[in-house]
């Protein structure tokens, strides 16, 4: 597969031959535009996503980031302009003016979230003069100006929030929350673990005595927590990149201090050390907090024990992997990477991180990973193919390795004769439901599916 480079941040490959990819191509994208971040929308509960685009865009975008990434379904009932030739001649602002009042009529939700695609942005449709009457009519409706051009689903997934909080939950000037936090962490559906990961993130949170909006998923409360939003303590950013520009707008807007933990938590050390930086951070109280911890540790610690049989008794049976692969999105490729390594002792192999952060967050980025250990070394490489190249060239000789990726991944784990573990976007070997990878409880079912994919490996060859 094939697309064109619409993002604006310039690739960060290593330099080289080996390394020119051709100029506005990408092989094996692992991301939508900017329009699929009607995801993000459809993943708020009872909220609808309104698309001004053309045929077949926003169908296209959902099943692309839902279907062939662990199966996750959802409610894709999107209401779509479909312009076509007519429109761009004439303009699409009277279609979508239908479009907005046949959706009122049989669509009933909470909010409602225009999404402007490539054609009304290239033709100059007056979207907001549409979206604005309805608006002054009381309608719980904004515009997100997402055309692919713009960016990928992660940038129009900040797009769709600003609009949200700009449009939608407005001016507030009243009292705070101090146990009240907001959650800015895992991109909807591009994550195929987002709504098992944030169900367990706000669980881990709500056990040492906060409150939470999660804001996505089913979690959440939906609109109610977006309207709450002005009347959190603080924001929790919670990745390396996604969530800061939100973050430092909310900081603007409501005065509202943020917190950034950019490694997501995975294992028992990560999780207590997370929770005990956001119980300073908030002033939370210690015993109740250390007793959370407490009984987190001890029943993580059992099954531990347990695996420990395994681990010890068939390193002669199984061939162990001593090397960890990771060529995913930043979130996830940092909170694997940092699991394996600190608490599985995993030797660091080739990272590759594939969405195309801002360049201004890649130094930061970076240093998270020499943090690991000296030896951890991280690309900024979106083309599948020159992924491949960059791991392939940098494999330790004498390794063992194991690969945690995406589909996309399985040539490269043929080729150096390595399990993989699917974690990312595309995702078409594992069917996911509500299944997490974070905390206390994700880490043991990380464990769980990287030694039975070791295993069956093992038996297969």
């Amino acid at each position: 597969m094939q697309v064109l480079n619409t993002a604006a941040a310039p690739r960060d490959v290593p330099t080289g031959a080996a390394f020119c990819a051709s100029p506005g191509a990408i092989e094996q994208v692992r991301y939508g535009c900017s329009l699929g971040a009607l995801a993000s929308v459809i993943a708020i509960p009872n909220a609808v996503p309104i698309t001004h685009c053309g045929p077949g865009c926003a169908t296209k975008q959902f099943h692309a980031l839902s279907g062939i990434n662990g199966y996750q379904g959802g409610e894709f009932h999107v209401p779509s302009t479909n312009l076509g030739n007519r429109e761009v001649i004439f303009g699409g602002a009277d279609r979508l003016d239908e479009l907005i009042a046949a959706t009122l009529k049989v669509m009933e939700a909470d909010l409602y979230v225009v999404q402007s695609g490539c054609i009304p942005g290239l033709v100059g449709d007056d979207v907001e003069s549409v979206v604005g009457r309805y608006r002054r009519r009381g309608v719980p409706i904004v515009l997100a100006e997402t055309s692919g051009y713009r960016g990928n689903n992660f940038t129009g997934h900040e797009t769709v929030i600003r609009a949200i909080v700009d449009q939608f939950v407005g001016a507030y000037d009243g009292p705070r929350d101090a146990e009240l936090v907001n959650v800015w962490s895992l991109l909807p559906y591009q994550n195929p673990f987002w709504r098992g990961d944030l169900t367990e993130i706000r669980r881990i949170l709500e056990g040492i005595g906060l409150k939470v909006n999660i804001l996505f998923g089913p979690a959440s409360a939906g609109v109610p927590e977006w309207r709450a939003i002005p009347q959190a303590a603080f924001n929790l950013v919670l990745s390396p990149w996604l969530g800061l520009a939100t973050a430092r707008h909310l900081e603007q807007v409501y005065r509202q201090p943020y917190l950034h933990v950019p490694t997501i938590p995975i294992g028992a050390t990560a999780t207590s050390a997370f929770l005990r930086r956001i119980a300073e951070f908030a002033a939370l109280d210690r015993q109740r907090v250390q007793a959370f911890i407490a009984a987190e540790e001890k029943e993580h610690y059992l099954y531990l024990r347990d695996f420990t049989s395994f681990y010890a008794g068939c390193t002669s049976q199984y061939q162990l992997p001593s090397q960890a692969i990771v060529v995913s999105e930043s979130a996830y490729n940092l909170a694997v990477a940092a699991f394996l390594v600190e608490q599985l002792g995993l030797n660091p192999g080739p990272m590759v991180i594939t969405e195309n952060p801002p360049p201004e967050v890649r130094d930061d980025i970076r240093a998270n990973y020499t943090a690991l250990t000296d030896g951890a070394e991280v690309a900024f490489i979106e083309d599948g193919h020159l992924a491949r190249q960059y791991v392939l060239e940098r494999r330790t000789d004498g390794e063992l390795p194991i690969v945690f990726g995406s589909t996309w991944e399985n040539a490269l784990a043929q080729q150096l004769n390595a399990p993989l573990v699917e974690i990312g976007y595309p995702c078409t070997d594992e069917v996911v439901l509500s299944r997490s990878y974070v905390g206390y409880r994700g880490a043991l079912a990380l464990i769980e599916r990287t030694y039975t994919t070791v295993v069956r490996a093992n038996t297969l060859a």
